[in-house]
């Protein structure tokens, strides 16, 4: 090989040499920006967790236990002592939604165990959601320790299920709450506790045209309304309820609303 050869070998290799190490650059380059691409991009629609559930509110100047709510505005709040069939739940809430109300469900711990879907189908209904004991006993003949396990069991899985507490407690097998489960149910994270001025007695299984005379008999701007999941009555009830209320102009919102 001639001297002229060898040294256009030499420029060649070069060449190459200088040509791969620009590919192998470009390669990593093109990786470090997939990697930031990715890194930054957007999550896909569905893929973000659902914000978390609101928490309870103070509202300065109202007692620690709340029954009905101004008595100068048409609203009333519908709450739902939630447990029973699911089938039942989702049929009532169905309902309300059709006719463009919004409830509260005060709702049990140890059926949230067993139907812990229907924590989110709750809220994506755009209702909300609080404490009504971990096993629904009468929390007011509790010892101070059983009794704050009752309200602390079921805040803790509604935290677990939505991000909170719930917004507000109601005690169970009471319309009032003692000053102890007050006390109890303040140190658990409630301002208040949630207590009613209108009672369906749906739990005593009265039929549904007494039902309907009963809530639409007592209620009036400001009621807080006491219902319950699981009974027959109440589900054929509450279109006439809903109809009567829109009827005498008063709007069914959640208690947060009522209030606010």
């Amino acid at each position: 090989m001639t001297s002229t050869d060898r040294r256009g070998a030499l420029r060649t290799a070069a060449l190459l040499a200088l040509t791969g190490a620009g590919a192998a650059g470009c390669a990593q380059q093109k990786q470090a920006q997939e990697h930031t691409r990715q890194e930054h991009a957007p999550q896909r629609q569905g893929s973000a967790p659902p914000p978390p559930a609101p928490g309870p509110r103070r509202f300065p100047g109202l007692p620690e236990q709340i029954a009905h709510g101004p008595r100068d505005r048409a609203r009333v709040a519908l709450t739902f002592h939630g447990q029973g069939d699911p089938k039942t739940a989702k049929a009532l809430l169905t309902q309300a939604e059709r006719a463009g109300a919004r409830v509260t469900v005060l709702i049990v711990g140890r059926w949230l165990d067993e139907h812990p879907d229907m924590a989110r189908r709750i809220l994506d209904g755009g209702h909300e959601l609080g404490n009504h004991t971990l096993r629904h006993l009468d929390i007011n003949s509790m010892a101070e320790q059983e009794a704050y396990a009752e309200i602390t069991g079921c805040a803790d899985r509604l935290r677990r299920l939505t991000g909170s507490i719930g917004s507000w407690f109601r005690p169970s097998r009471a319309q009032d709450a003692s000053p102890l489960v007050r006390k109890l149910a303040h140190r658990a994270g409630y301002p208040h506790v949630l207590s009613y001025d209108t009672d369906s007695l749906d739990f005593t299984s009265p039929g549904a045209a007494t039902v309907v005379r009963t809530v639409t008999g007592q209620a009036r701007n400001g009621s807080v309304v006491s219902l319950h999941f699981g009974y027959a009555d109440t589900v054929a009830a509450l279109p006439a309820v809903l109809e009567e209320l829109d009827r005498r102009g008063l709007s069914a919102v959640t208690t947060t609303e009522l209030l606010t």
